[in-house]
């Protein structure tokens, strides 16, 4: 019975661990970078302290402030690495002393708030540096900020753990190479750099929203730990009005993950969608980031924008109260802010809807004729759709077969291939 007994204490403590590495790992990690200087030493030595928490608090028990624990065992890690070798130079010996003179070392609960902040928002500006290539800057951020294990990284991208570790050793090093500061970029380099720092949380959603590769249609975690990292941003950033801007479009988007399939798992494409299953607190809560960034902005930049775009969709009581000549108007200012071909193919789509297939289908033949988006398969997708509802639907099925072949998404492949046959 003892035997059961101290089995369970040990799951406990070991979930324990789990759960206090997922909540506080990227503090840890922050207070640690700040103090060496170094982002893949912090990580190290906060995983040390995670291996020693697992080895101890079985038997010892989970501690009253156990992030102050951790904290507490990377520090002494430190300075006892650091004192182990041989030709202690000037850098580390004053960081030793500084570690050990610090005002709460035996007690990091003791640290204010505000600097653990700091030191958060660093690490943020870090992670997502534009000296890492868009991989890397995603696969770091969720293993410093989201408390991510390798492998579960792996598994939300469905790539091999070790393709996705070799990402993060290759990202330490460049940072390290690089001598990327462990700092929040001046006011020169500070729109260049929060927006690789959007663009990062984006991608993790977005990925999350409607995977490109693999069985199903969405990866749900993804997307949440997008928001989470999203909204912790606005509270480090609360003047910033794109950072609510990017968060109310997620929560919108958010909103509509669990009418967005069937129980079985296959797409149900937005007009279809049952919208009682929508989450209203979700919907509230966007709404209320992007009237936060309205007024902290003169005009609605990029992700303001995309999520008024949502809000129009996700404020409509049906499909056909959706307001499509609005949502025409916002693409056309989303346009002007940033030109890219999705943007025209989504207010190609937009336009369909207020003006009819015809008017849909003239932007997209241009888009066609361009040839950028010769490998994007929504281009072939719209195209059929559009083709299907004036009719020609010899053309639509060619074009949802080609859409088919482009898509790496059995879920939605399968889909595109049905509405093939439906032609």
């Amino acid at each position: 019975m003892s035997d059961v007994v101290d089995a369970r204490h040990a799951d406990d403590a070991r979930r324990a661990v789990e759960a206090v590495w997922r909540i506080e790992s990227a503090k840890l990690i922050a207070v640690l970078a700040r103090m060496v200087g170094d982002v893949g030493v912090a990580e190290e030595l906060a995983q040390d302290a995670l291996v020693a928490a697992l080895e101890q608090w079985p038997s010892s028990g989970i501690p009253r402030n156990p992030a102050a624990w951790l904290t507490s065992v990377a520090k002494r890690r430190a300075i006892d690495g650091w004192r182990r070798q041989e030709r202690l130079g000037d850098k580390y010996a004053q960081l030793a002393r500084d570690l050990e003179t610090e005002d709460g070392i035996g007690d990091p609960a003791l640290v204010a708030e505000d600097v653990i902040e700091d030191d958060l928002l660093r690490l943020v500006f870090v992670a997502c540096h534009p000296v890492l290539t868009k991989p890397s800057r995603v696969a770091l951020t969720l293993k410093l900020l989201g408390g991510l294990s390798t492998d579960e990284i792996a598994r939300a991208f469905l790539a091999p753990a070790s393709t996705i570790a070799q990402r993060i050793v290759r990202a330490k090093r460049t940072l390290t190479a690089a001598r990327v500061p462990f700092e929040v970029p001046d006011r020169s380099e500070f729109p260049q750099r929060l927006g690789s720092v959007l663009e990062v949380i984006y991608l993790i959603f977005n990925e999350g929203y409607s995977a490109t590769i693999g069985d199903d249609w969405m990866r749900p975690s993804l997307c949440q730990e997008a928001l989470r990292l999203g909204r912790v941003l606005a509270e480090l950033m609360p003047r910033e009005p794109e950072v609510h801007g990017l968060v109310a479009l997620m929560e919108f988007q958010a909103s509509r993950l669990g009418a967005r399939t069937t129980a079985t798992g296959e797409p149900v494409l937005l007009q279809d969608q049952d919208r009682a299953r929508w989450d209203r607190i979700l919907i509230r809560r966007g709404v209320a980031a992007l009237e936060r960034s309205e007024k902290l902005a003169r005009g609605r930049g990029p992700y303001a924008l995309q999520a008024a775009i949502a809000a129009c969709h996700a404020t409509a009581p049906t499909a056909a109260d959706t307001d499509w000549e609005e949502i025409v108007a916002l693409y056309s200012a989303l346009a002007q802010l940033t030109p890219s071909a999705v943007i025209e193919l989504n207010r190609a789509v937009a336009l369909s809807m207020a003006y009819g297939p015809a008017a849909g289908l003239e932007v997209v033949d241009r888009l066609a004729v361009d040839g950028v988006l010769s490998s994007y398969h929504l281009l072939p997708s719209v195209r059929a759709d559009l083709l299907a509802r004036l009719g020609r639907t010899a053309e639509a099925r060619l074009e949802f077969e080609r859409a088919a072949a482009l898509t790496g998404n059995e879920r939605e492949r399968a889909l595109l291939l049905e509405r093939a046959a439906q032609q």
